[in-house]
């Protein structure tokens, strides 16, 4: 338990610190079906004097899954609890979790498709009817034992939408998928970032950063504070389109938002003559497969650079052209 805590300290503290995170719908750009459909679900429960229906969240990693929950707790009026689901290990665990819930609170599980099995089965009963049924013992002499919980608001987070059961995942009431974010949105979320940090950013230059964030605000911000250390070692109080352009460049981010490890990978493939499997592909860049799956490939299947086939990874001619190379014989 104390790990869990431990995980809500610090993830709490360092929104803190950065300020940067978005405290309400008002100032969170972006994703607009999802606030507009969240602030009516959020209105009725508040009405209803209810907690809200348990809501997930997937879609890749840094588009704001995190910060989402946090903007429900507020709107809610209600405490939120944080945890990840490999860190929940035990039936004790989440039970201790549930317990100490209060009514309306929100329980946010990050990477909720790592749950295991038995831990899925406690939450069914939780979620559905607010109760935990605990097994003590095992066999004839085991017994099962009630405990009333609080009414609470269960928030998932996954990029792996697929990976989580069907009997949990029917019992989100709300499900939501979060979608790359364009680049003026994310030139509006630099900008903003820009002023919590002290420095103006001109809107040319929170475009050009926005243009190769690869449609992600934490790739976005990442890409900002580094160029504002850039400005700051340069006695600059603005950041311009200059010095987005050079920091930009020295950090190895092209115009499209590839760095070295996705040249890598696409040249992986057009060296290939054949598709190639996610474990070939994970080996021969010395990269664990869910980082390829889960944060390298999401931007390159947007993008249409690769595809998916049965047999495995092929470039696009898209792909072929951002190499350098024209394909007579595309493979899909």
């Amino acid at each position: 338990m104390d790990r869990i805590v431990e995980i809500e300290r610090l993830e709490l503290d360092e929104s803190e610190q950065s300020g940067l995170r978005p405290l309400d719908f008002g100032s969170y750009i972006g994703q607009e079906k999802i606030k507009s459909n969240l602030a009516v679900s959020i209105e009725a429960a508040k009405m209803r004097g209810e907690a809200l229906d348990h809501t997930l969240f997937y879609g890749p990693p840094g588009l704001g899954k995190t910060t989402l929950a946090h903007i429900i707790a507020k709107e809610m009026g209600a405490n939120i609890k944080v945890s990840a689901a490999p860190m929940i290990e035990k039936s004790g665990d989440l039970a201790a979790i549930l317990t100490n819930l209060e009514s309306g609170d929100v329980l946010f599980i990050d990477e909720i498709h790592r749950l295991s099995p038995a831990i899925e089965e406690i939450l069914y009963s939780a979620m559905e009817d607010f109760r935990l049924d605990i097994i003590i013992g095992s066999g004839p002499a085991a017994q099962t034992i009630k405990v009333d919980i609080a009414p609470f608001t269960l928030v998932g987070a996954t990029t792996r939408a697929g990976n989580v059961s069907a009997p949990l995942r029917d019992r989100f009431g709300l499900n939501f998928r979060l979608e790359f974010y364009t680049p003026d949105e994310l030139a509006t979320i630099i900008k903003q970032a820009a002023s919590k940090l002290g420095k103006e950013c001109q809107s040319a230059a929170a475009l050009e950063a926005a243009k190769r964030s690869r449609g992600t605000p934490r790739i976005a911000l990442r890409l900002l504070k580094r160029i504002r250390d850039f400005a700051e070692v340069n006695a600059e109080d603005i950041i311009t389109l200059e010095r987005a352009k050079d920091a930009l460049e020295r950090l190895g981010v092209s115009e499209l938002g590839l760095d070295d490890m996705d040249m890598r990978y696409l040249r992986l493939l057009m060296a290939s003559s054949k598709p190639l499997g996610l474990g070939t592909i994970a080996a021969a860049l010395s990269e664990d497969e869910r980082a390829i799956e889960d944060v390298l490939e999401p931007f390159l299947l947007s993008s249409g650079y690769i595809a998916r086939t049965a047999k495995g990874r092929v470039l696009s001619i898209k792909g072929y052209e951002i190499c350098g190379h024209k394909s007579e014989d595309s493979l899909f």
